[in-house]
């Protein structure tokens, strides 16, 4: 048994009891929890925060990102609804945990990252971690990745001022997406947007967050 992890895990429910009247979910459930215990935190950090793999907080992963906190994971995680016939539309790939994460819990998950270098190496851990599930795409977040939409559940780790209009048009009907949406680095509110069998979107808010801000491709000229 990982002490460190099971620690990591423990605390996780912990802060979800503390949260729970923001949140109305009282604890992680198990399927999402053995998600994180089969997915090493410590295979997405660098060799300088290794130590701090299992920590209940947000490591830099370079180029000013980072991996997010384990309570916010496993939160957004089970907020998606996840279910194992189902496509994930991921926002920000990152260190790549949080798709590695979602990934044990669904069919596939296709994963959009703005900055090539991060792409490229989370590519390359994928590949290295056998997950043969996750498509990692160098592109503009904002804009998605229509060719395989609609999606079963869209999640976005980066926070921005809006909910992008693209996004709400792939994703399925009687679907949700989660999505810190505020601020960059101001007040950021998580919020579970929810599109009805109708079509017609509704959103609310779950928890005030903090989340690095959301790129575009203004910011990454190989994508303008």
């Amino acid at each position: 048994m990982n002490a460190s992890l099971e620690r990591m895990l423990h605390e996780i429910q912990v802060e979800t009891a503390d949260s729970s009247a923001w949140t109305g979910i009282s604890a992680i459930e198990p399927a999402v929890i053995d998600a994180l215990r089969q997915t090493d935190r410590g295979a997405f950090v660098g060799d300088d925060y290794r130590h701090l793999a299992y920590a209940n907080r947000p490591l830099p992963v370079g180029f000013g990102q980072t991996i997010s906190q384990p309570f916010i994971v496993a939160l957004m995680t089970q907020l998606l609804l996840p279910r194992p016939d189902a496509t994930m539309l991921e926002i920000g790939t990152g260190s790549c945990y949080q798709a590695a994460v979602l990934a044990r819990l669904v069919k596939r998950v296709v994963s959009i990252e703005i900055i090539a270098a991060l792409a490229e190496r989370a590519t390359k851990q994928i590949a290295k971690l056998a997950i043969d599930n996750v498509d990692i795409h160098h592109g503009d977040g904002y804009r998605g990745w229509p060719e395989l939409a609609p999606y079963d559940g869209i999640i976005v780790t980066a926070c921005a001022t809006e909910i992008p209009p693209p996004l709400i048009e792939q994703l399925k009907p009687g679907a949700r997406m989660v999505i810190p949406v505020g601020a960059a680095y101001g007040p950021q509110d998580l919020l579970v947007v929810e599109k009805s069998l109708a079509g017609v979107t509704s959103s609310r808010s779950v928890l005030p967050v903090a989340f690095v801000p959301f790129k575009r491709s203004a910011d990454d000229p190989a994508l303008a």
